[in-house]
């Protein structure tokens, strides 16, 4: 009995060396061996190792390629279109020790990765064929909104146009009243003066309105007049008399 009662602990003291001593390397993982943190011992190869217990721990890496999905990111083109682009990326670890001194674990290098790729963003292309079908349903498209602009051009065009011919129809119409109207009034003015002077002076109304007569008839023009000598129209010419007192 009291060697079954220490068998007993030191078959669990044992188990437990052996449990916290042994760890397995799974075909799609890598590992290191940490003691206080200071890298090891690094293990590629599948199988069943050994580390101290208690002082060693075991970092698991995985070899396989994997993928880093990142979310959608908006990118400006440069006809100023907006697009959304989704990326992803596939990466492998081929050196576990540089990848756990460089990023420490998986998390912080697809954090890393992510902002890396984001940041590259700079384009997105498109295989040939999509691109050309693209950039001419593009350029059909460019050229019926340059048909829109030219017909609303236009169509500004001839309404500024119109209001302008309408305007200026408006003004000269308004300046030919204007005009007739203070023509009249000029004309009543001189039909006022001339029947005041007419009323004041017969003989020299009637000379006055035959020298402008004559002014009509003789100066300039190539009219020619077969007229008597005693015409009524010469009267002036030889029967000049001044005015009795």
């Amino acid at each position: 009995m009291k060697a079954q009662k220490i068998l007993l602990p030191l078959v669990a003291v044992l188990g437990a060396l052996v449990f916290f001593s042994v760890f397995i390397v799974k075909e799609v993982n890598q590992a290191i061996v940490l003691q206080f943190g200071d890298p090891k011992k690094i293990i590629i190869e599948p199988g069943l190792n050994f580390k101290l217990p208690f002082i060693q721990n075991v970092v698991f890496l995985d070899s396989r390629i994997l993928n880093l999905d990142t979310p959608p990111a908006e990118v400006i083109a440069s006809d100023q279109k907006r697009l959304i682009v989704d990326a992803f990326a596939r990466f492998q670890i081929i050196d576990p020790l540089k990848f756990y001194i460089s990023v420490g674990n998986e998390r912080v290098a697809r954090s890393r990765l992510a902002t890396i790729i984001n940041s590259r963003i700079k384009r997105a292309d498109l295989p040939q064929a999509n691109s050309d079908a693209i950039y001419r349903r593009m350029q059909t498209e460019r050229e019926r909104e340059a048909k829109e602009f030219r017909a609303k051009g236009a169509e500004m065009a001839v309404t500024i146009t119109s209001t302008a011919d309408k305007e200026v129809s408006i003004i000269l119409a308004d300046a030919n009243k204007d005009s007739e109207i203070m023509k009249g009034e000029g004309d009543g003015e001189r039909n006022k003066i001339f029947a005041e002077a007419f009323g004041r002076d017969p003989e020299f109304f009637a000379f006055y309105r035959a020298m402008q007569a004559y002014e009509t008839a003789l100066i300039g023009g190539d009219t020619s007049l077969i007229l008597s000598p005693d015409s009524e129209f010469f009267k002036f010419f030889g029967n000049i008399k001044p005015k009795s007192q």
